[in-house]
């Protein structure tokens, strides 16, 4: 049987519910019985990153650190409100540790690479995304975050292959159509920056492109058509 009472439920609910600042209260009461209460520094921290106060939120991290130093939950939260707070140098040194822990660390990676691109290491930021997409293909932070870094290092059509493979995991992410456009147009790809900004797959662009010539149309018309077409099947 669940017992509703105990701190790590309170604190599940309150969380679940976004209730952070009771989550804040209930943690800061548990605390003034037992300062060096984990469950209650490691969340005090949470519900004040989810407050937006990173900095108080890293008081309680370090807390937690100086009782269990190589503490995970600690050292993410850490590392979290850091990026919201631009210190990406001290970002850099705190996943250097997790991943001296855990090289397969995948959200390690990405936050390794996500600093280096803030500070326009962009070349080195591609290592980090290169490891965490050798541990898991399918990685669309890591797809993202990869493109903007060879955007940025001027190649386009690696960036937009990157984006094109996020896009195919998950199509629901609207920043990639606006940003593959735009690295066509670039490229001086005008129809196919055209095709990008309606959310067309890359191994789609070909068909339509061959289908506008031999109907001796625009391949706006084309996809037009196309639309109509699937349309009228349904």
């Amino acid at each position: 049987m669940i017992n509703l009472l105990d701190p790590s439920n309170v604190i599940t609910r309150m969380f679940n519910s976004g209730k952070y600042d009771d989550m804040y209260n209930y943690c800061k009461n548990l605390l003034k019985k037992t300062p060096d209460d984990m469950i209650a520094l490691q969340n005090i921290s949470l519900s004040l990153i989810y407050l937006k106060k990173y900095e108080e939120s890293i008081v309680y991290c370090d807390k937690v650190l100086e009782i269990k130093s190589s503490d995970t939950y600690a050292l993410k939260n850490k590392i979290y409100a850091l990026e919201n707070l631009k210190q990406y140098e001290q970002v850099l040194k705190l996943c250097k540790q997790l991943l001296s822990k855990n090289s397969r660390d995948i959200w390690a990676l990405n936050s390794m690479g996500l600093s280096l691109n803030e500070l326009n290491r962009h070349q080195d930021a591609l290592e980090y995304y290169d490891k965490s997409l050798e541990l898991d293909l399918d990685d669309v932070t890591a797809l993202m975050n990869k493109a903007i870094s060879l955007s940025h290092l001027g190649n386009y059509q690696d960036a937009i292959d990157n984006y094109d493979k996020a896009q195919t995991i998950d199509s629901s992410l609207k920043e990639i159509p606006l940003a593959k456009s735009q690295l066509f147009k670039k490229l001086g790809m005008e129809d196919d920056a055209f095709l990008a900004a309606q959310g067309v797959l890359n191994k789609e662009m070909e068909k339509i492109k061959m289908d506008a010539k031999k109907n001796k149309c625009s391949v706006f018309h084309q996809l037009c058509e196309n639309e109509f077409e699937e349309y009228d099947s349904k």
